[in-house]
């Protein structure tokens, strides 16, 4: 069947339209032919949050003293989630955070742990003060914890989020998600990734013992650590270590 002229300029500027949607498309990096990449002029682009790169310091370069006890705020476990469940009704979820500090012996990432008794390991942290920002309040309970009386002040370096754990009911499971029948989950546990300085004092409260686990001995290992100390290995796999 003949077109008219009307009927051929039109089929010519749709076929312009799809060249220059086909080219675009194809500059863009999408779509499918993919484009020609002459590799002379190609560089690849690495993010940072791609390739995030934590120096390590060996263990040998901290020194541990030691400073009055620390207690916990409830001498029982009923005592603590009645606590909870008072807070809950004046203040809502309550707020925690935790930080990972890590070092290394013979080049094997270490994370440094609070062990209480023989069987009880913890991260350094604890609850959050109503309206408290997550990183300053991280950075006070690590000073609360491990700053010394005397000396020069411990600075923190908080680098990256490694984690979100909930609690859905006044009671000890707490998971990496908030189970879809919870509306109200009852604490928020958030972990940090602390970056240490080269060389540090450390003032460990007297009934506690500072530890230093390596990373392949917490792997799937929820029977001797617990469920969330366990999964660090998973959680900071995505990091590249520098061994100094």
């Amino acid at each position: 069947m003949a077109m008219n002229s009307a009927q051929v300029k039109a089929q010519q500027m749709q076929s312009n339209m799809n060249k220059n949607a086909t080219a675009s498309t194809n500059a863009n990096g999408t779509g499918w032919p993919k484009r020609n990449v002459n590799p002379e002029n190609y560089t690849p682009t690495v993010t940072t949050a791609i390739n995030k790169i934590v120096n390590l310091y060996p263990l040998t370069n901290y020194t541990f003293g030691t400073k009055e006890p620390q207690f916990e705020k409830d001498p029982s476990v009923p005592a603590r989630f009645q606590r909870m469940r008072d807070e809950f009704v004046k203040i809502g979820m309550r707020r925690s955070v935790e930080g990972v500090l890590l070092v290394h012996e013979h080049s094997l990432p270490h994370v440094l742990l609070l062990q209480l008794g023989t069987t009880f390991f913890k991260l350094p942290g604890g609850e959050l003060n109503p309206g408290e920002d997550e990183v300053e309040g991280l950075k006070r309970l690590l000073t609360e914890t491990f700053g010394r009386s005397d000396g020069p002040k411990q600075e923190w370096l908080v680098e990256d989020i490694i984690g979100n754990w909930w609690r859905p009911n006044f009671e000890p499971p707490q998971y990496p998600y908030i189970p879809p029948h919870i509306t109200k989950p009852k604490e928020h546990k958030r972990l940090f990734l602390v970056q240490l300085q080269d060389k540090a004092l450390f003032a460990v409260p007297k009934n506690y013992k500072l530890v230093a686990a390596p990373l392949f001995e917490l792997h799937d290992n929820s029977q001797g650590y617990g469920p969330i100390i366990s999964t660090l290995p998973q959680a900071l796999c995505r990091f590249q270590f520098n061994y100094m």
